[in-house]
């Protein structure tokens, strides 16, 4: 990677009663030394997840009243575009088709997908599909609720995954793009009491990663397709934990490195951060690193472009923690002082064009 590179960090947070008005806060990353400086604060209510579309011409998030949509200037600072509702609770996360024609927005609270149009200047159009998750009332003596937490669109974008923590499953849709509507087509069962919260696909959209919430595991899936159908099969299942008896203890974060030879995952209780090598041919993933963040809560954690730096989003000590690593001798040491952000949820590096 050319060392003459330039990237911002873009970091999420909570605002509401936190004396905050902020949710949005941009940064210059220091690639060299493996740091954040921060440059622009943007205005906005409880930004509980941020994305970034694949033409990185425009940034979302979640918001109180639904959605915004902000276009990314040359320096990495943000423009209000547009907001729209989700005719629902407030998202917690928000994320696009491969071709940036669709938003779509996941609900914990209400466990509701909302489909929206992408105009072509990035802006956010009309609902096209709404689609409310299913529970089971009090079967088998459980009380479940949907709360559906993750979305991801497979790389071939035929199909729209939504992890729903509350139900132990994956649904998965067929998507129209005429219409902007979904139809079930799988459901990938996960283990009772494991919470899949967070999704990623490898970059040949050959396998899904899933982060479970309280069985404190990642589980890879191979996908393939027979006869127009997607199959989902796990090839293996990882621990995240040192503790059997997992209680307060909860993977939160997952997330491939820019070149997708890294996968990171966080363990909020334990406050640790996990490092894995994902072997792109058959998608399996070694642990290298694991160890903590110096920081409550560890929402969220990512490596830096060069994957010799790391930071950890700590939620609940209202931090980012720094970190050199070195992932042949699988250290990792703290890089300089934290940086103070209220309850940070997510960050995302994004380049900038020379």
């Amino acid at each position: 990677m050319a060392g003459k590179d330039k990237y911002v960090a873009y970091v999420s947070s909570y605002t509401s009663g936190l004396g905050t008005k902020y949710g949005i806060r941009i940064y210059d990353v220091d690639l060299k030394n493996g740091r954040l400086t921060e440059k622009q604060k943007v205005e906005i209510t409880n930004s509980s997840y941020i994305n970034i579309s694949h033409d990185n011409k425009t940034l979302y998030s979640i918001t109180d009243a639904g959605v915004e949509a902000y276009h990314i200037l040359p320096d990495g600072s943000l423009e209000f575009l547009n907001e729209a509702s989700i005719n629902g609770m407030r998202g917690c996360y928000v994320n696009m088709d491969q071709q940036d024609n669709y938003l779509f927005t996941a609900g914990y609270h209400d466990g509701k997908i909302t489909i929206l149009k992408l105009n072509k200047d990035g802006s956010i159009g009309e609902i096209t599909d709404e689609r409310y998750h299913k529970g089971l009332g009090t079967a088998a003596g459980r009380n479940h609720v949907p709360h559906v937490q993750c979305i991801k669109v497979s790389k071939d974008n035929k199909y729209l995954l939504a992890a729903d923590l509350g139900m132990d499953r994956i649904n998965v849709y067929s998507l129209d793009f005429e219409t902007g509507k979904i139809k079930d087509a799988d459901v990938i069962h996960c283990d009772q009491e494991s919470s899949p919260r967070h999704m990623q696909f490898s970059k040949d959209g050959r396998f899904l990663y899933v982060c479970l919430e309280q069985k404190c595991a990642v589980e890879v899936y191979e996908y393939t397709e027979k006869n127009g159908d997607p199959e989902f099969n796990k090839i293996q299942s990882v621990s995240t934990s040192e503790e059997a008896d997992s209680i307060g203890v909860a993977s939160s974060a997952l997330n491939f490195s820019q070149d997708y030879k890294y996968l990171v995952s966080s363990t909020a209780g334990e406050n640790n951060v996990l490092v894995f090598k994902v072997d792109s041919e058959t998608g399996l993933i070694t642990q290298k690193i694991q160890l903590p963040v110096a920081g409550e809560y560890p929402k969220d954690a990512a490596l830096f472009p060069d994957n010799k730096h790391l930071v950890s989003l700590n939620h609940e000590s209202d931090s980012l923690t720094f970190f050199t690593v070195d992932m042949d001798k699988g250290t990792m040491v703290m890089n300089g002082p934290e940086l103070n952000v209220t309850r940070p949820n997510c960050i995302i590096f994004h380049k900038l064009d020379d």
